[in-house]
């Protein structure tokens, strides 16, 4: 799950994504892969592996790990020829998801996609059917609990964000700063912000919904476990959805 700017929604993707630590590297090594196949080994000169190599960085992925991947994007030949692939559908609640595919067969994975939301209660549209609900942004995540308003501020602004959305506390946990980027200027931004000393916990680029759409009762439950289906198979790389959960919700579901 991708693409939510509230505290409750950050935290709880993540500990669901640490509790599956080995789909998350296996597809960030398959990102690492394609990128390096495509552009280079050389994250110097070629973004999309640069880009790759930071999120399986945030995942925690292992340096050795990352290097090999990197490896054998650049010398294999001959292999299975990838293809970036969109789908988008409706989830319970009138929820809008977006997914981002890397896939050898096509028509294998959106048959398996098809199957994913009709068994979770949602339905698989054709291209455009969600996407004007999203804006694809450059998305940066800051620990409130080391840096305030005042140095967050200075340094996202001074790098050129667009926005810094304001951290939501949970008891004595601050939560996260929250600074938003047009895509083209992600990078620069991300680079300026770490150069000023600010350690970044997460950043990437995603899709940001417009408006979002509060998922209650039941629903949250299917939700949840329509995006967990979806990120559990193996040619998925990430959904977004423009759902927004209630907290009290979340926690019930452990």
């Amino acid at each position: 799950m991708a693409g939510h700017s509230k505290w409750a929604n950050i935290r709880h993707r993540k500990e669901r994504q640490d509790k599956k630590k080995g789909k998350v590297w296996s597809k960030c090594s398959k990102a690492i892969m394609v990128a390096a196949r495509a552009g280079g080994g050389d994250p110097e000169t070629n973004l999309a592996l640069r880009y790759a190599i930071d999120e399986a960085k945030y995942a925690n992925m292992p340096k050795d790990t990352i290097k090999r991947a990197i490896e054998k994007g650049s010398g294999e030949a001959g292999g299975a020829e990838f293809q970036n692939i969109v789908y988008e559908g409706y989830g319970p609640g009138g929820t809008a998801l977006i997914i981002d595919a890397l896939t050898d067969n096509n028509t294998r994975t959106v048959g398996e996609v098809r199957s994913i939301f009709k068994k979770g209660g949602g339905s698989l549209g054709t291209a455009g059917t969600v996407a004007f609900m999203f804006s694809t942004k450059g998305q940066i995540f800051i620990d409130a609990n080391k840096y305030d308003e005042e140095r967050v501020m200075d340094a996202a602004l001074e790098a050129g964000a667009d926005d810094v959305q304001a951290p939501e506390a949970d008891g004595s946990d601050k939560g996260v700063w929250t600074i938003v980027t047009d895509p083209t200027e992600f990078q620069s931004v991300k680079d300026a912000i770490e150069g000023s000393g600010i350690e970044i916990m997460e950043a990437e680029i995603t899709r940001l919904p417009e408006n979002t759409v509060e998922v209650t009762g039941d629903d949250v439950r299917k939700v949840m476990n329509l995006i967990d289906t979806l990120e559990d198979n193996d040619d998925i790389q990430k959904v977004y959805s423009n759902a927004e959960f209630d907290e009290d919700e979340l926690a019930k579901l452990g």
